[in-house]
């Protein structure tokens, strides 16, 4: 279990392979500039709700890997994510998707 932590106000606990795709997304759209929306679903203990923050070029941001290696990199997993990113409704864990998704995709089934 990782943890995501935004300006040192603000901190979340992801597992690690979901951390490592959003630090890939958010590093992309800071390094291009560009600012937007990062939401996400509270754990239970903190309640029912969600989080949401903006994330822009200038932010202090933080990522606390746990585990002992950097997990392997879905592309299509961080496909999607910047597709969220770039829209209005922003940047938002979504499900990794399985290798016959992908491969449903690629051929248009």
């Amino acid at each position: 279990m990782g943890k995501f932590m935004y300006e040192n106000l603000v901190k979340a606990d992801f597992e690690d392979r979901v951390l490592a795709h959003l630090q890939v997304v958010i590093g992309a759209k800071q390094r291009r500039g560009e600012s937007f929306s990062f939401t996400w679903k509270d754990d239970v203990s903190l309640g029912d709700g969600t989080t949401s923050v903006w994330i822009h070029p200038r932010c202090t941001l933080a990522y606390k890997f746990y585990g002992g290696r950097k997990p392997a990199i879905n592309r299509a997993w961080v496909e999607q994510m910047m597709l969220s990113a770039n829209s209005t409704r922003g940047l938002y864990i979504m499900s990794e998707p399985t290798e016959a998704s992908r491969v449903s995709e690629e051929v248009g089934v």
